[in-house]
């Protein structure tokens, strides 16, 4: 049986293939599956073709083509899609509550899975998530308040302009536009009394890209 990544980039190699009879490039791949490097892609390609799923065409730049789609999903998958189902059911899902995150300075970042929260299906629909409380008031300008609850899509890439949980030296986290400049990183803030926060993007990691926010009064 495939792993789930190497099932999710067969299926999507399959589908940009049926719909644009082209075959998707290793960046494309690498964002679709979620992968921060080109290297994992190539790991995973050359798994599929030992096991005889896809191969590459000759003489021809990129190309791949598939041979055959599996009789079975992994099983996370199909844990996942009844996770789905049951949330649709009950119009909400339970995602694991982490912590507090700064969205003023960096505090440290938690990761106690014991407590949860209940968001509302659609703010979840793909992917895997989690929740942060907001504590402080540098991202205002943005809506999202001291005391709210941002709903995070894991994932480790980001393009410029979205709002990121970023992890500073591996200890502190914070939650603030991402700007990307060559090797360095800008965390911009959204309230004009926080100065933006810059660093070397070996200091920085990507944790997440907010989803929603959930707000109680």
């Amino acid at each position: 049986m495939l792993t789930e990544k190497q099932y999710n980039l067969l299926m999507y190699i399959n589908k940009v293939n049926r719909e644009t009879g082209q075959c998707p490039s290793f960046d494309e791949m690498k964002d679709a599956i979620g992968l921060k490097s080109k290297s994992g892609i190539h790991a995973l390609i050359s798994s599929l073709e030992e096991r005889n799923f896809i191969r590459k065409l000759p003489h021809k730049a990129r190309a791949l083509e598939v041979i055959r789609l599996p009789r079975f999903k992994p099983q996370a998958i199909i844990d996942e899609e009844k996770k789905r189902e049951q949330a649709l059911h009950n119009s909400s899902v339970q995602i694991p509550l982490y912590g507090k995150i700064a969205a003023g300075l960096p505090i440290e970042a938690l990761a106690d899975e014991t407590e949860t929260v209940s968001v509302p299906f659609d703010m979840v629909s793909l992917g895997k998530y989690y929740a942060l409380t907001i504590e402080g008031n540098s991202m205002v300008e943005a809506g999202i308040m001291d005391g709210d609850t941002a709903i995070i899509r894991k994932q480790e890439q980001a393009d410029n302009g979205k709002i990121v949980v970023a992890l500073i030296d591996n200890c502190e986290a914070t939650l603030k536009v991402l700007k990307k400049d060559g090797n360095v990183i800008h965390l911009l803030p959204c309230n004009k009394e926080y100065q933006p926060q810059t660093y070397t993007s070996d200091r920085v990691k990507i944790q997440g890209v907010l989803s929603g926010i959930i707000r109680r009064y």
